[in-house]
Order: structure tokens, then C-alpha cells, then sequence
């Protein structure tokens, strides 16, 4: 047994938000709804819609420009991006690479990922995973969506929930002592699933290669809500088994920020005290694959994550794609 631990360690995080802010007063007054009917549904009472000129790509460059500076790098520091996002700016090439090129990240190799929600997840475990290969030293890892251009704003049941943001974090591989395990910072245990039988519960309604059109967001939300709560308690003790945690042994649980009563419900299950899961949901709404990188720089700037603490980060997605990930910060 090697005598060297290796981790993907968090040296710093950033988030970016559109400059709109739209209320629930304001979406009663153009679909059937109101405030008190969103807040006991979801718990959501505004979110940040992308304006002109705000883009995936250019929330993507603004919260991974916080989250090198936070890191204490530069630009050319970094050797790996991936990007999570369902709405980018172009079918190709990828936003990934508008964020290199604009950043100045010269000698990075960059990509996105598609897994939707879950998004953020599949991306720091694939940035995870290179680094441990070898093929890098830091990697930009990015959550970033405009899940407002791709709404039908005439639906009340689905653009009530959802808002535009970004999030990032700089994660850079390290070697500690094995006998350190307990203590040393970093990304501890990582578990990912995807089930394509449930596409039809929450999708877009087109794409190049079927309708040649972006197409809208349908979901159907009992069902969806239903899979969830399941699924995420699942892989939550799938990773506490891996790790060698228990519930308890957690700080901080960062989720994807879909539904009040989805988080409510997900503690529950897990025996975890509601207060110990950050919540975003109320300011932000449903950023998709934003969402777990910016309520966790959310936390981290706030105060309430501090370093030594155990953070578990989970999220669920269409597709179905969920997953979580346990890391020290």
C-alpha cells in the first residue's frame, strides 16, 4: 500500500449572476401565477435572467476569472477546463473553448460536458480523474447555463423555476502523507449514474440533428421530484460507503438547487439536520448545472464552509443523470 495520498484539492472558487433580477410578482403578471403559489411549491422567490450581451460563455469567464484570482493563480496556470452546460453558446465549438481563449488559459486543453443538472458533478469527477492521470497539475472546472433561452415562458409549471448563473472552482492535484487521510483537504469520493429509460420525464423538444431547432424545456415535475429524492439519497450513502463517513460525519451538503421541497425532502431521508444543507434556492432558482458551484462559493464566501470541513456535493438531472461527490475543503 502506497505510503502517498493523492487528492484534487479546491484552492478556490467563483460564481457570476446576470444583472436582471426577476421577482415572482413579476412572472404573475405574465402567466398564471403568483408568489405564495411558487414559494409553497419551491421555495423560490427570484431569479437572474441573462440580458443582451450576458451569455453562458461570458458568466462562465467572469465567475472562472474570481475563481483563479481566489486561487491565488494566474491564467496560465491552468492546464485542463471542462465545462458543464446544457445551453451553450453554440452547437460547436464548444463554450469551453471561448472560456480558454478569452481567460488567456493558453496552454489548457478545454471541453464541455452534458449531463444537464448534474452537470457540475460529471465535470469535476472527469477533471478529477485527469489530474490523477497525469495529464494535468490544476484544472478550471465550470458549471454554466441560460436555462432562460431555452424556457416557454407561456408554460407556468416549468419557467417559474429555473434562472441563469456560473460557477466555478480551481482544483489542483497534491500528494500527501497516506497517514493523513483523516485530515487532508480534497476530493475524497466521487459516484456518478445516468438511466435513459426517464428521458421523456424531463427534456428539451429539439436539437440539430431532430428538429434542427434549440427547442423548449418540458418536464413532467410529480415524477421527476419523485426520482429524485430517491436517486440523490441513494448515491449520497453510495459515497459515505466508498469514503468510510457517516451522515453525520458531514458539515456541509451543497445540492443542486431544483426545489425546496426536493432538499427538505433529501435531508429528511438521510437523517441530516435541515440546516446543514446550503441553500440557494430562494435568491437563485434552479441554475442547472450552476447551481452546485454557486451556492457552494456562495457558502464559502459567507463563511460557513471553512477549510477542514466535510462538504458532500449532490445533484440530479435529465437523462437521468445524478451523482455526488465528498471532498474536504
Amino acid at each position: 500500500m502506497s505510503d502517498v495520498l493523492r487528492r484534487t484539492v479546491v484552492l478556490g472558487s467563483g460564481s457570476a449572476l446576470p444583472k436582471r433580477v426577476v421577482t415572482n410578482a413579476e412572472l404573475a403578471a405574465q402567466v398564471d401565477t403568483s408568489d405564495e403559489w411558487i414559494v409553497e411549491r419551491t421555495g423560490i422567490r427570484q431569479r437572474h435572467i441573462a440580458g443582451e450581451g450576458e451569455t453562458t460563455a461570458s458568466l462562465a469567464i467572469d465567475a472562472a476569472r474570481k475563481a483563479i484570482e481566489t486561487a491565488g493563480l494566474t491564467p496560465a496556470d491552468i492546464d485542463v477546463i471542462v465545462l458543464a452546460t446544457a445551453t451553450p453558446d453554440q452547437t460547436f465549438p464548444s463554450t469551453a473553448s471561448k472560456v480558454q481563449h478569452e481567460l488567456g488559459c493558453k496552454s489548457a486543453f478545454a471541453f464541455d460536458v452534458a449531463a444537464v443538472c448534474s452537470g457540475f458533478l460529471y465535470a469535476l469527477g472527469t477533471a478529477d480523474a485527469l489530474l490523477h492521470r497525469g495529464m494535468g497539475k490544476r484544472a478550471l472546472v465550470i458549471g454554466a447555463e441560460t436555462f432562460s433561452r431555452i424556457l416557454d415562458w407561456e408554460d407556468r409549471t416549468t419557467c417559474v423555476l429555473f434562472g441563469d448563473g456560473a460557477g466555478a472552482m480551481v482544483i489542483e492535484m497534491r500528494e500527501f502523507p497516506a497517514a493523513e487521510a483523516a485530515t487532508a483537504p480534497g476530493v475524497i469520493a466521487t459516484k456518478l449514474h445516468t438511466d435513459g429509460e426517464h428521458n421523456c420525464l424531463l427534456y428539451v423538444d429539439g436539437g440539430p440533428s431532430t428538429t434542427q431547432t434549440v427547442g423548449k424545456l418540458r418536464m413532467k415535475g410529480r415524477e421527476v421530484f419523485r426520482h429524485a429524492v430517491v436517486n440523490l439519497a441513494s448515491v449520497l450513502g453510495e459515497v459515505l460507503e466508498e469514503a468510510g463517513y457517516a451522515a453525520e460525519d458531514i458539515d456541509w451538503v451543497v445540492p443542486h438547487q431544483a426545489n425546496a421541497r426536493i432538499l427538505d425532502a433529501t435531508a429528511k431521508k438521510l437523517g441530516l439536520p435541515a440546516e446543514r444543507m446550503v441553500k440557494t434556492v430562494e435568491l437563485h432558482a434552479n441554475t442547472s448545472a450552476a447551481s452546485v458551484p454557486l451556492a457552494y462559493d456562495v457558502a464559502v464566501r459567507d463563511g460557513r464552509i471553512k477549510p477542514g470541513d466535510l462538504v458532500m456535493l449532490e445533484a440530479m438531472g435529465g437523462g437521468f443523470t445524478w451523482g455526488a461527490s465528498l471532498l474536504r475543503a
